[in-house]
């Protein structure tokens, strides 16, 4: 029996920083694709065969138009991730993603953004190692490679020991000029939120979840984040998580600013 990989996509919020607008939308491919269009079809190239939206309420609508239910013959399925807005201000966060798809994933899976372009040589090195392996693996970038010319970004940096992740830490404002002086260099290696995994990790999840919930029950802004919940399972011995290091250039939108940007450089690969 052929192993099925199946490719998870969290799109549930807006982004404020995008000025209220869905910026998976954002046509930036060269034949007026959107983001969120452009990278199912480097996911698809690389070989996925179930493609799952975590949606929320502004956005179900959308992404169902859009993909349907077989889109260029995968098939689709829709998760609704929701949330008391009498004691939450927000969503509990990504890792709590995990926990809305358990009753779709029944096979390996890489969760990404739906916002980043990470390129069709990530997809297939994750579909191919999910395919020959039983731990979890992710890509890792290259801080200069990720970090802007001005200002600054906040990044999850990994531990690396032998290939394998030994830990995850999330550093606030790093900005070129200040690597040595947080202890970091342009040959660091950090996290751009995808990650393969295995359907035992979905399960990991949800008792940590339970236990998240329990503790931090009066926090109405606190998330249960993906890097962080990650990184504990690979400390705690629960979960082993190969890193590879990234062999295409990642592009991604967070401000208004950064779509023109995604344009071109997405305009340049082509014609490269």
């Amino acid at each position: 029996m052929t192993k099925e990989i199946a490719i998870v996509y969290p799109v549930a919020g807006l982004s404020s920083r995008f000025g209220g607008k869905i910026k998976q939308f954002a046509r930036v491919g060269p034949e007026g694709e959107t983001l969120i269009e452009y990278s199912v079809s480097q996911a698809l190239r690389a070989g996925f065969d179930k493609i799952v939206f975590v949606v929320g309420e502004k956005t179900s609508g959308l992404f169902k138009e859009m993909f349907g239910d077989n889109y260029n013959g995968v098939p689709v399925f829709y998760v609704f991730q929701s949330y008391d807005k009498e004691k939450r201000n927000k969503p509990w966060g990504t890792a709590e993603i995990l926990c809305c798809v358990k009753d779709v994933i029944d096979c390996p899976f890489v969760f990404c953004n739906g916002d980043d372009i990470y390129g069709e040589n990530t997809f297939r090195e994750l579909y191919e190692h999910l395919l020959e392996s039983d731990e979890c693996a992710t890509i890792g970038y290259r801080l200069i490679d990720s970090i802007p010319e001005n200002g600054s970004v906040h990044r999850g940096i990994f531990k690396i020991v032998d290939n394998y992740v030994e830990g995850l830490k999330e550093t606030l404002n790093i900005s070129k000029d200040r690597l040595n002086e947080i202890g970091l260099s342009y040959d660091s290696h950090c996290s751009m939120n995808i990650f393969g995994l295995h359907p035992e990790v979905i399960d990991l999840m949800r008792w940590e979840f339970m236990k998240f919930k329990r503790e931090n029950s009066d926090d109405k802004d606190i998330e249960f984040l993906i890097p962080n919940e990650l990184s504990k399972l690979v400390e705690r011995g629960k979960i082993k998580m190969r890193v590879y290091s990234a062999e295409d250039k990642w592009f991604g939108v967070t401000n208004p600013e950064d779509e023109e940007i995604v344009r071109r450089e997405l305009r340049n690969e082509v014609e490269s």
